[in-house]
C-alpha cells in the first residue's frame, strides 16, 4: 500500500515502512580540530543509523572554513571519512567570530550550501547586511543563529536579533533560513515574513518539539542547550507552526561533546544534545503518535522539505531521484540508551526515555549502509 501527500511518500510492507532518507540542515561534526567531540566518520555512522542520507555541517571547526584553504581541509575528511553525502556550511565572518570582516564568500560559494556562523550571533547589523547582500550575489541562502549576546537565555534573545534580520533579508533579498527556532514569539515573526514575502526557511529540532524547561529541574546537564528548552506554550506553538507550514523542516542540531565537556557545573556546561539515534524516535512519539502531523507529513519535514530549501539531491522516492531510504518500524517501542550510540557524543537528556518509531535500515544511492545493527564500513 502507498501513501502520498504534498509530495511526500510512504509505502508501507508488512509492518515497516519505506520512506526518503532523511535530510539533515544543521548538524556538528566537529572536524577538524575538535575529534574528542566528534569525527566525520563517527558522526555520519550515527547519521545513517538515524536514517539520515544526506546532512550539512556547521562550521564551528578548528580552523573553520572561513576561507578555500581552510575548507579544503574538512573537504579532504569528508572524502576520505563520510560514510553519507556530506555538504559544508561555510562561516559568515572570518574565524566565524560573528564580528570584524565577511568571509572569503565568493570562493567558498560553489563548495558550500551556505553560510552561518552558527554558535555565534551577528550582533551587528551592518555586518549582517554585508553578508546577506554577498551571499545573494553568490546564490546562497544565510543560515542565522539567533541569538542576543546581552540577553542570552530569554526569549528575546532569539527574536530581537530575528527581527533584525528579517527586514535586512527583506530589504536585500537575500535566502534567509533561521536555525534551530525556540520561542512562540519567534514563530509569530516568521509567520509574518512569510506573508509580506520575505524569503524567509525556518527549522526546528527534535528536542524543542518533545522537552520542555520542566526537564532542567535537577540540573541535567544533558539538558543544557542553545537556545534552551522553552516552555509547553512555546511547544504548541513550534508544533503549530510545523502543522500550518511557518516552520518548513525538522534539523537534528546534532551537537556531540565529550563526557568532561558535560561534566561540570550547569552555567557552564557545553550545550548541545547528540540527535542522530534518537530523531525519528522523538518526533514520531511527539508529533505523529498524538496526531499533530500525518506520517507523510512528518516525513516531508524531515527529508522532501529540508532538501528543497538548499537545493540537496533526495528527499522524495520518484524516478530519477538517488535512491535513498529509510526503513523505519512505526510501531516499534524502544528504550534510549545511550550507551549504544554509535556517535562519540553520549550527551542526551532522552537516556532511559521510552520512544515509538525505529529506524531498521538506511540505504544511500541504493547501496545498504546501516542494516539495523551495523553502519557498512566505506
Amino acid at each position: 500500500m502507498r501513501r502520498k501527500q504534498e509530495g511526500a511518500e510512504m509505502e508501507l510492507r508488512d509492518s515497516y515502512a519505506i520512506l526518503p532518507g532523511f535530510v539533515d540542515l544543521h548538524v556538528h561534526f566537529r572536524e577538524p580540530g575538535l575529534s574528542s567531540k566528534e569525527t566525520i566518520a563517527a558522526g555520519s555512522r550515527a547519521a545513517a543509523r538515524g536514517g539520515y542520507a544526506a546532512v550539512c555541517t556547521m562550521p564551528n571547526l578548528d580552523p573553520p572554513p572561513d576561507t578555500l584553504e581552510h575548507l579544503q581541509q574538512q573537504l579532504d575528511m569528508i572524502k576520505r571519512s563520510a560514510q553519507i553525502p556530506v555538504f559544508p556550511v561555510g562561516a559568515i565572518t572570518m574565524g566565524r567570530r560573528g564580528e570584524g570582516e565577511v568571509s572569503d564568500m565568493e570562493q567558498l560559494a560553489p563548495y558550500v550550501c551556505g553560510f552561518s556562523d552558527d554558535g555565534t550571533g551577528i550582533q551587528d547589523g551592518r555586518l549582517m547586511r554585508e553578508a546577506m547582500e554577498r551571499a545573494k550575489g553568490c546564490g546562497k541562502p544565510i543560515l542565522s543563529h539567533c541569538e542576543d549576546e546581552a540577553l542570552s537565555g530569554c526569549p528575546a534573545s532569539e527574536w530581537v536579533p530575528l527581527a533584525r534580520d528579517l527586514e535586512l533579508a527583506r530589504q536585500t533579498g537575500c535566502r534567509y533560513h533561521v536555525c534551530h527556532v525556540s520561542a512562540k514569539e519567534s514563530v509569530a515573526l516568521i509567520r509574518r515574513a512569510k506573508e509580506q514575502g520575505v524569503r524567509v526557511t525556518a527549522e526546528t529540532a527534535p528536542h524543542y518539539l518533545y522537552a520542555t524547561d520542566a526537564w532542567v529541574d535537577g540540573y541535567d546537564t544533558n539538558t543544557r542547550v542553545n537556545p534552551p528548552l522553552r516552555t509547553d506554550e512555546d511547544v504548541k506553538a513550534l508544533i503549530s507552526a510545523l502543522k500550518d507550514g511557518t516552520i518548513d523542516c525538522i534539523a537534528t542540531d546534532h551537537a556531540p561533546h565529550h563526557i568532561d565537556d558535560k561534566n561540570m557545573e550547569y552555567s557552564v556546561a557545553a550545550t548541545g544534545i547528540s540527535g542522530f539515534e534518537t530523531a525519528l524516535g522523538i518526533c514520531w512519539t511527539a508529533l505523529v503518535v498524538p496526531g499533530h502531523l500525518t506520517p507523510e507529513q512528518l516525513i516531508q519535514k524531515m527529508s522532501g522539505e529540508p532538501a528543497k530549501i538548499f537545493s540537496l539531491p533526495g528527499g522524495k522516492l520518484s524516478p530519477g531521484e538517488p535512491a535513498d531510504i529509510a526503513l523505519i518500524d512505526p510501531k516499534s517501542e524502544w528504550t534510549v540508551d545511550a550507551a549504544e550510540f554509535l556517535s562519540k557524543g553520549k550527551n542526551t537528556p532522552f537516556h532511559g526515555k521510552n520512544l515509538t518509531g525505529r529506524v531498521v535500515a538506511t540505504y544511500v544511492g541504493g547501496k545498504r549502509v546501516y542494516d539495523g545493527k551495523t553502519v557498512a564500513e566505506k
